[in-house]
């Protein structure tokens, strides 16, 4: 494992990231309160508690989500697209560090950076609800399962685009939808029967589920079945990763 290598592409990463410390700190600030002044004032003022959890506090673990899994992805993308488009990838290429180690580098700093903005937005939501964590480790563990697996995805999306727009089409196409269709402001429970069944098939349910569980101890899925889920993805990210550098798949003229 050459780790001169992976910290030199996760410190350069992280650089790029702290010279714009302030935009990506005020920003989910900001971000976050408008979500509790429109969905935890507006909305919260009419729905007084989700299975036992004042509104405002449900909310959180959604919020966290939403912003972790597009700040993750958003991240990857764009640091492993940019060296593609500036022609600097082949330099790496050339260089003695085999694939896992580029993943490594990028996609631990983009982790990072999404864990960061997570640990903002907790400390930002704790301003306007009272917050218990009865389980932090499996917090802990689910937040940064989810940083380092949508961060894997990022990555995907950045070697498949081949412009600066198609790095923004899956997060706001794909991601964010499924994110808010996924239970992140509401309870499974509280769909018809039949969309019940539909929401079982976004991938989200069962992340945001076993995320909010760890806060309150309620979730709509078997904690088992979200630790699976994420697992599962994980190991189809890491999968098509080595596939994409196996083949040369948009990484080689």
């Amino acid at each position: 494992m050459n780790l001169p290598a992976i910290l030199s592409i996760y410190k350069f990463e992280m650089l790029r990231f702290f010279r714009t410390i302030l935009q990506s700190f005020i920003s989910p600030v900001v971000s976050t309160s408008l979500y509790f002044v429109v969905f935890g004032a507006a909305i919260g003022s009419r729905i007084d508690q989700v299975e036992g959890v004042s509104y405002g506090a449900f909310i959180v673990p959604g919020l966290i989500m939403l912003s972790v899994m597009t700040q993750a992805i958003s991240n990857a993308s764009f640091a492993i697209y940019f060296p593609k488009f500036i022609g600097t990838i082949y330099e790496l290429l050339s260089a003695p560090v085999n694939f896992l180690e580029i993943v490594l580098g990028y996609v631990g700093a983009a982790a990072t950076k999404a864990l960061f903005i997570g640990v903002v937005i907790l400390g930002t939501s704790a301003l306007f609800v009272d917050l218990e964590i009865q389980h932090p480790v499996a917090m802990l563990a689910f937040l940064v399962l989810t940083c380092v697996s949508f961060a894997l995805l990022g990555f995907i999306i950045g070697i498949w685009a081949k412009s600066f727009e198609q790095l923004q089409l899956v997060p706001l196409l794909v991601v964010t939808p499924l994110v808010f269709l996924g239970g992140s402001f509401y309870s499974i429970s509280m769909l018809p029967p039949a969309w019940q069944t539909v929401a079982y098939f976004n991938p989200v349910v069962y992340l945001v589920s076993g995320f909010r569980w760890s806060f309150f101890g309620i979730a709509d899925v078997p904690i088992a079945v979200s630790l699976a889920a994420i697992g599962g993805f994980t190991a189809i990210c890491m999968i098509a990763i080595w596939w994409i550098f196996k083949t040369g798949w948009r990484i080689r003229s």
